[in-house]
């Protein structure tokens, strides 16, 4: 039984009752549009969320803490609320008459004092009056479309925090340090190479940019905006770039190179395209290449590398996902990340995704990011973003960028530390996998 409320709506939602998800009780199109069916599967249960959808768009409905019942009485609820979405935002409607806050009826679904009833007299219609005990304007709630397309219930559950952390992070000032000195000291283990090259792929907005100012900012010692990031619909990085962080200010580059390209786009034509990303992986695309979404860079074009080395080649890619938007990716997005991760797959190039904004997407991580291996949210989130990529749970890294602090902090210095040092030994990965197969040509002459 699959919610139509979007996982985005639910979370917005859930951000006004506290830590807490939705559990469905009742799908009116599955059970039936009566209140007997209603009442079957949702009495005794509480609190509950119910959401009516109407054929002009509208998502609308009503909050109580009381179980639901056939009694025919009204039900005192100080905290019941009816409500509609606005894109996706809620605008909520506090009941006024608490007394009278919802009415036990047998014939019909939820039913909110006089002013909302969903599923009236068991047929798959919307009652609703102005009333004394809640405030709506009707036409702002759901257009006036009085006929139900469908008609949920869900139970309001405690989000479980998980009793022990299911990673093991060590919080403490002297593992950021051993961490940043591993990664000062790093060296790739073949001689032709440097620098590691990262390349972050990910749609507009996921934080790509963002992640580099991050990554600079630790090193820096305060939060740095080098990259070129920030809120947009569209694409903010227009060029091939490549990143190199330094030691501090002044201070030598590290042994890593984040390559920022231009986001993914869900339609054909626009954003990031597969065959510039052919390119980057095998080290043609020169720094600074502007990219046209409608005609890849081809080998006559002004700065492309015709015979790059293996220093100019990508050793690990990172997808960048938004932790909010992960639930409501679109499908063409989805296909657009699928066919780039068999791409890379074909050349062995290893792979990792990292979960941004994981702060914005959960309240307990908001409180505090040490929380976010206690977040059975965060997990769930993790885990569908491994389905929906295709790349293993053990590669998937939670991070929170540098977005509108002035000064670093420990503990996100220690997620983003963790995930360059994921990238690093995924890179010792793919030079050792090389070294194995050069060993073998060798062997076979």
């Amino acid at each position: 039984m699959n919610p139509l409320l979007t996982k985005s709506q639910q979370r917005t939602i859930c951000s006004q009752l506290g830590r807490v998800k939705l559990q469905l009780l009742y799908k009116a199109s599955i059970h039936g549009f009566t209140g007997a069916a209603f009442h079957q599967r949702c009495d005794n249960h509480c609190p509950t969320v119910s959401v009516g959808y109407n054929a002009s768009g509208y998502v609308f409905g009503g909050y109580t803490k009381q179980p639901f019942s056939q009694s025919g009485q009204y039900v005192h609820d100080d905290q019941a609320f009816l409500f509609t979405f606005s894109g996706e935002n809620v605008l909520k409607y506090p009941v006024t008459g608490p007394a009278y806050a919802v009415r036990m009826i047998a014939n019909s679904g939820p039913y909110f004092g006089e002013a909302l009833v969903l599923v009236n007299g068991s047929q798959p219609v919307v009652s609703n009056s102005q009333g004394n005990y809640y405030n709506f304007n009707a036409a702002e709630m759901h257009g006036n479309d009085l006929n139900l397309t469908e008609c949920e219930v869900y139970q309001v559950e405690v989000n479980p925090e998980l009793e022990k952390p299911w990673r093991t992070m060590v919080w403490e000032q002297q593992k950021r340090t051993e961490m940043m000195d591993y990664i000062k000291s790093y060296s790739p283990m073949t001689s032709s190479v440097s620098q590691v090259r990262i390349l972050l792929i990910g749609p507009v907005g996921a934080g790509k940019s963002s992640f580099f100012n991050s990554i600079n900012s630790v090193f820096r010692g305060h939060v740095t905006s080098q990259a070129i990031a920030g809120c947009s619909t569209t694409s903010l990085t227009t060029q091939f770039r490549t990143y190199s962080v330094k030691a501090g200010r002044g201070g030598k580059p590290l042994p890593i190179i984040l390559c920022d390209t231009m986001g993914l786009e869900e339609s054909t034509g626009a954003g990031l395209e597969l065959d510039d990303v052919v390119n980057i992986l095998k080290g043609h695309l020169p720094d600074t290449y502007q990219f046209n979404p409608s005609a890849p860079l081809h080998s006559e074009a002004h700065g492309y590398q015709k015979s790059p080395g293996l220093k100019d080649k990508i050793h690990c890619v990172a997808y960048v996902i938004d932790a909010c938007k992960v639930s409501i990716m679109p499908t063409k997005l989805e296909e657009k990340l699928g066919a780039i991760r068999r791409k890379v797959n074909l050349m062995g190039i290893p792979q990792l995704v990292l979960m941004t904004k994981v702060d914005e997407a959960c309240p307990f991580v908001s409180e505090d990011i040490r929380n976010i291996y206690r977040s059975s949210y965060i997990k769930e989130m993790m885990q569908e973003v491994s389905v929906r990529t295709g790349v293993p749970l053990s590669c998937v890294v939670p991070v929170k960028n540098y977005s509108q602090e002035l000064e670093v902090d420990q503990d996100c210095d220690i997620l983003l530390l963790t995930a360059v040092i994921q990238m690093l030994r995924f890179a010792d990965n793919y030079f050792d996998e090389l070294s194995d197969r050069l060993g073998n040509v060798r062997t076979k002459e």
